[in-house]
């Protein structure tokens, strides 16, 4: 499946954060729409629940995109998906953490009956198998492989310690 989402800005909630930003990305082929889904304020002061509502008349799915595991809790049941990791050690309330918040995967694998997607700092495989070890039902790798920049520097850190 395609997964899109469309990043306006930078701070606050700026990935897909609009009922008109998630209508246009399923509107131009995405499978499965990603959004912030953390209890922060969206910019036109909607909600979480009207995106799913108006992603699902559109006829594609919705990835929420959090941060605890509370706002994983309640991204399911305002009808996600979907429940990703991604924002977690971004957004307030979360552990800020050099590796992927494997614990939050499991407690939300726990927690819900929603498929939860293990993203966000994912540099191994190790730490993907550990992942789905944990009960992520599916794992993003995102910078660790396309990002020549972040793959460059891992190697140069790396030999220069030795």
């Amino acid at each position: 499946p395609v997964i899109g989402l469309w990043k306006d800005g930078d701070t606050g909630v700026y990935i897909t954060p609009t009922v008109r930003h998630a209508l246009a990305v399923a509107e131009a082929g995405a499978h499965v729409v990603a959004a912030d889904a953390t209890a922060r304020p969206r910019p036109d002061g909607g909600s979480f629940a009207d995106l799913v509502t108006a992603v699902h008349s559109a006829g594609a799915l919705v990835m929420a995109d959090v941060a605890t595991l509370e706002e994983g809790m309640l991204a399911a049941r305002q009808g996600a998906d979907f429940v990703s990791t991604t924002l977690s050690g971004y957004a307030p309330g979360s552990p800020r953490q050099s590796g992927p918040d494997l614990e939050l995967v499991a407690a939300l694998a726990r927690a819900t009956g929603t498929p939860v997607v293990a993203e966000g700092r994912i540099g191994t495989p190790e730490e993907a198998a550990e992942a789905l070890a944990r009960g992520a039902h599916s794992v993003v790798v995102g910078t660790a492989i396309t990002a020549p920049t972040a793959l460059t520097h891992r190697f140069a850190t790396h030999l220069t310690r030795r």
